[in-house]
């Protein structure tokens, strides 16, 4: 644990622990569904994609390879769910394909498995909770956008860029903990350095395959091949930073109360699938052991003491609304109401 760690006594919702019990079973069933069915996609995506380069048909192929970018960015997602081991019954499952959507997204599942914990522990307790260091903004700026609808070089909010992502497993993988991407891992490696050695050798694992992608693409005169596998991952991010930014944006600060800080949406099917059902993140932090696709099960059960989730539209427009009010007063904090008979304080 690190030192500023601090135990919350959060309220949650109360649930038959059967039922609990129940929603909270793995199946290794519906985890293939969604493992494979986003790699499909993705994977899918990129051939048609390939297949109109090679066509020559310019537009088409920019069109499949924002697709496929627009779903490899929800890889996010996936790595999200696999590192709280509740997709596949079949533990190991869980671990296998944690490591695919890592390589494939440039992702590290050894710091984000410790950071995520504290993340949970702390949800959004000033000074503790790393992951959502506030106030995050919820932004619409020009260029940032230009880049999420493109390909996003420098990356920003909730988004990695390519040219950070690259930079920082280098330098991880060379031991160089000095300056990574976020202040949030440099704490994690100086104050737990068995933590430090694992991510070295993954920083160095992910490195490994992606060369050896780009020089296989080169070496069969198909360098197209190398942006399809290892770098579409940056391209068209712009649905996954608008439908994962209202998690916590705007919302309240060191509570025991997770309707408090955190934020349910909701989105059509597809797009929750390829979200992995995390719109129903308020859930998620309320009982961590429900697998993804008993998310909404959940909600259905406990609606009742919980706000009313919006859809996407009028949740950035509850985002847009606070930051404009903090930006007018600093001290201005967000206190989202939830019904009469289930107020906690």
């Amino acid at each position: 644990m690190l030192k500023d760690s601090k135990i919350v006594k959060w309220y949650r919702c109360p649930i038959d622990k059967k039922v609990l019990k129940e929603l909270s079973t793995p199946n290794d069933f519906k985890g293939f569904i969604y493992t494979f069915g986003h790699l499909a996609l993705w994977f899918g995506a990129g051939t048609i994609s390939y297949y109109y380069f090679i066509s020559g048909d310019l537009l088409g192929f920019v069109a499949f390879i924002f697709i496929q970018g627009t779903i490899g960015g929800f890889f996010n997602a996936a790595h999200h769910e696999l590192h709280h081991d509740t997709v596949f019954k079949t533990r190991k499952l869980n671990k296998v394909f944690l490591n695919v959507y890592g390589i494939l997204g440039w992702l590290d599942p050894i710091t984000y498995s410790l950071s995520h914990t504290y993340h949970h522990r702390n949800t959004l307790h000033n000074g503790i909770d790393y992951e959502e260091v506030h106030p995050k903004i919820p932004s619409l700026h020009i260029l940032y956008l230009i880049q999420l609808f493109t390909i996003n070089f420098t990356g920003g909010e909730k988004s990695a860029g390519i040219v950070p992502t690259v930079k920082n497993f280098v330098k991880i993988s060379l031991k160089d903990l000095s300056n990574p991407f976020q202040d949030w891992d440099f704490r994690l490696y100086s104050e737990l350095p068995d933590i430090a050695a694992k991510a070295v050798n993954w920083a160095r694992t992910v490195l490994i395959f992606h060369v050896s992608v780009i020089f296989f693409a080169f070496s069969i005169n198909q360098p197209v091949l190398a942006l399809i596998i290892s770098g579409s991952r940056f391209i068209g991010g712009w649905l996954f930073y608008f439908a994962s930014s209202p998690q916590h944006c705007g919302l309240k600060t060191d509570t025991n109360d997770y309707r408090k800080c955190v934020r349910s949406i909701k989105l059509d099917p597809f797009t929750e699938f390829l979200y992995w059902n995390m719109n129903w993140h308020l859930e998620h932090h309320m009982y961590t052991s429900v697998p993804c696709y008993n998310l909404k099960k959940l909600h259905l059960l406990i609606s009742n003491e919980c706000p009313k989730p919006k859809n996407l539209l009028g949740a950035w427009k509850e985002m847009r609304y606070i930051f404009r009010k903090q930006l007018e007063d600093q001290k201005y904090e967000f206190d989202t109401p939830v019904p009469d008979s289930f107020k906690t304080n």
